[in-house]
């Protein structure tokens, strides 16, 4: 990091109660200490109690800002604050001491203090009240989230399910969405070990009592497990009790139960290091909630909390769950989740201590991978990357590095451009050209007379027209791709004005040096770049029997080669498929403009239909940005083209573990390992064919390996780094 990022943290939380938001706001403020970031808290409501705000307030680093107690905002009184007086009251805070991130929680919350705008670009929201399903996600609520998406500079998101969610609705979000999923501290005190059950067996439950919960039919199982023979109790922590309008009388019987039913011992509101050794000194956990719930996509830390006490949970069998505890553990709640069922886990449970050590050694497996520790690293981590550290040749510079990017197209700049104007003492100016061949004359040169470096994305008009009109004492750095080569604009750029020509692999550096005769000195290679953190994502069941292609247009990406190594796996077994994302070549004028191309996808969507071995077997799904989220349904990668300058399509997928396979287009070898080039379809199918469900994975982690450490975003930006600011 540049330096100690200095945070603010607010949420639509009240710290006086103990609930999942709650322990959010405790865990966030924790691990953002742990990382070395200076961090303020802001309070909604006054506090009642300390046993959640107090431990905060000695942390290093950590600020608690207490709104009603310093009479921060006039008429603030006794009442939370609202959205709306929660961002001026952030906003006049950030005035006195600028922060460099607010981290927010809420959606009504990040909606308000988006549309006063005061914080754009700084925001990291953290969002689980959004619509899970396709049924809930109207276009009122794309339109808020698109509007959030724009203004924040990073989204939060729970679970990898809810972050592909939120990436397949809201283009706008792709990139920006971390995965942050919950953390629970470690206990600061010793955790009873082995398998010694009280006699009665002790259930616990932890946090707030809602319908949807189960928390009054809970007060029932110590009854009706006694009616099986099994003598136990309940013990209970918390003191929210929901008051539900759908559900009249939940709370007045949900308090009653608590106070009144026997073999039920409600401990009521506890700091959170007591609540853990209540906890701690129980035997079983209790998860189990409303099936209404299962189709959520967010992760319980009931399960985490528990399970770093070393104590089994009974919870509900949901494509969450399984994920992180596996579809046979063995304490799933059976049936439809219905109070016999739930006296029936706790049953298993009492009576057979395999299977309870099975369990507790799964839960306590998942929390060790969410712990307050793994939290503060994967915040370092995220910081550094936002915050990155100046380069030394810019420290001590009178005034910022000065770079400026032109272009008609920069996708493949995206991400470079984000890390240039994250680094201190570097500014960064944009030249958007309409067109490859249409610009604004004016603010081209108003471009290249006020920057020290100008970057030229693609060597063709704008490469010709900077060369041309290149200020004195200024740099000029041009990123020639490979279709350039084949037109007429190299042989138009003044290279005695160019200092610098950038190619993505040694090929077609040596093919660029062989077609124009630049001086060699001026060509230098630095690979395009992957973004491995954002493509490291667990892959969807079933995904290593499909193959994918990403972009099949123009025909020269050969989709009929990609056919052949699918009708050969298909020929042995049927349970291959294909998925290819990319445009319809009609969509682009100047490929469908050509009679031989569209020849050679009336072939091929003909074959497509007639042969038996694909029918069913090819899906297209639509062209988009959210490649890493498609790309878990993969498990092998395709490049059958005929000729590519680079290829980024195979990199991204072994970013995500998917396993390449190459054709030998020219080139090929020097940017990817010869392990996954094949002479021909056949030779695909049968190195894919090979592979069994333990050496797919082991291959797919070699992959990742090998792309993580060549074309990883932080190892293509620092080189590009180093380049701009060198000279």
């Amino acid at each position: 990091m540049s330096s100690t990022p200095n945070a603010l943290v607010y949420g639509d939380v009240d710290l006086n109660l103990i609930d999942g938001s709650a322990v959010w706001a405790q865990s966030t403020v924790q691990a953002l200490s742990r990382a070395g970031c200076r961090t303020r808290l802001v309070l909604k409501a006054p506090v009642r109690t300390g046993r959640l705000v107090d431990p905060l307030a000695g942390l290093p680093g950590v600020t608690v800002v207490r709104p009603a107690e310093e009479r921060l905002l006039p008429g603030q009184g006794d009442h939370p604050l609202s959205p709306a007086q929660a961002s001026q009251l952030l906003a006049r805070l950030d005035e006195d001491d600028p922060c460099d991130l607010l981290v927010l929680r809420g959606r009504r919350l990040v909606t308000r203090v988006v549309a006063d705008g005061h914080f754009h670009g700084r925001i990291w929201a953290y969002l689980t009240d959004i619509p899970q399903s396709a049924a809930e996600m109207t276009e009122e609520a794309r339109a808020d989230l698109t509007r959030i998406a724009a203004s924040c500079q990073r989204l939060l998101c729970q679970t990898e399910e809810l972050r592909g969610l939120l990436e397949t609705w809201v283009p706008e979000a792709v990139g920006t969405c971390l995965l942050s999923p919950p953390a629970v501290p470690e206990p600061e005190f010793d955790v009873p070990e082995g398998d010694r059950p009280h006699d009665p067996f002790r259930l616990v439950y932890t946090g707030k009592f809602a319908p949807l919960w189960n928390t009054l039919p809970m007060t029932r199982l110590p009854a009706l497990l006694a009616e099986h023979g099994v003598r136990a109790e309940l013990h209970t922590v918390g003191d929210k009790i929901h008051d539900d309008p759908a559900h009249p009388g939940f709370q007045p019987a949900m308090a009653r139960a608590l106070a009144a039913t026997p073999g039920v011992l409600h401990h009521g509101g506890q700091p959170r290091e007591e609540a853990m050794r209540l906890a701690a000194d129980c035997d079983l956990g209790l998860g189990w909630r409303e099936p209404a719930l299962d189709a959520s996509l967010e992760l319980s830390t009931k399960v985490l909390e528990f399970g770093a006490l070393g104590l089994p949970v009974i919870l509900n069998r949901t494509p969450a769950h399984e994920a992180l505890l596996g579809a046979d553990y063995p304490l799933y709640v059976p049936g439809r989740a219905g109070i016999d069922d739930a006296v029936a886990a706790v049953a298993r449970a009492v009576r057979e201590p395999e299977a309870r050590r099975l369990a507790a050694d799964r839960c306590r497996d998942a929390a060790a991978r969410h712990t307050l520790q793994v939290a503060a690293d994967r915040w370092r981590a995220q910081l550094d990357q936002a915050f990155p550290a100046a380069p030394a040749a810019v420290t001590g510079r009178p005034r910022p590095l000065r770079i400026g990017v032109a272009g008609h197209d920069l996708k493949f700049l995206t991400r470079l451009l984000d890390h240039f104007r994250a680094l201190p003492g570097i500014e960064v100016r944009v030249d958007a050209w309409a067109a490859l061949a249409r610009h604004d004359p004016a603010e081209s040169r108003e471009l290249a007379d006020w920057a020290d470096v100008v970057v030229v994305e693609w060597c063709g008009p704008a490469a010709v027209w900077y060369s041309r009109h290149k200020r004195p004492g200024s740099r000029l750095v041009i990123r020639l791709h490979r279709f350039e080569l084949d037109a007429q604009w190299p042989r138009q750029v003044d290279i005695d004005a160019v200092d610098q020509v950038i190619c993505v692999s040694t090929y077609y550096a040596r093919r660029t040096l062989e077609h124009t005769g630049w001086p060699e000195s001026k060509v230098t290679v630095i690979p395009n770049w992957v973004d491995t953190d954002q493509f490291d994502r667990p892959k969807a069941p079933g995904a290593r029997f499909r193959l994918g292609m990403i972009g099949v247009a123009p025909s020269r990406k050969r989709l009929d080669l990609g056919l052949d190594v699918l009708e050969a796996l298909r020929a042995h077994d049927r349970r291959w498929h294909l998925s290819v994302k990319s445009k319809p070549p009609w969509e682009y004028w100047w490929i469908w403009n050509k009679p031989e191309e569209r020849a050679h996808y009336d072939t091929v969507l003909r074959r497509m239909q007639t042969s038996p071995l694909l029918e069913g077997a090819v899906v297209f799904d639509a062209y988009g940005t959210d490649v890493a989220g498609w790309l878990r349904r993969v498990g092998h990668t395709l490049s059958t083209s005929d000729d590519e300058s680079f290829h980024l399509a195979p990199a991204e997928g072994m970013a995500s573990a998917a396993v390449p396979a190459l054709l030998p287009w020219p080139g090929a070898d020097e940017i990817y390992d010869r392990r996954w080039i094949h002479q021909d379809p056949d030779a695909i199918a049968g190195s894919v064919a090979a592979l069994d469900e333990r050496t797919w994975r082991d291959t797919g982690q070699l992959a990742r390996t090998q792309v993580r450490e060549r074309f990883s975003l932080t190892r293509v930006a620092r080189d590009w780094t180093e380049l701009l600011v060198s000279g």
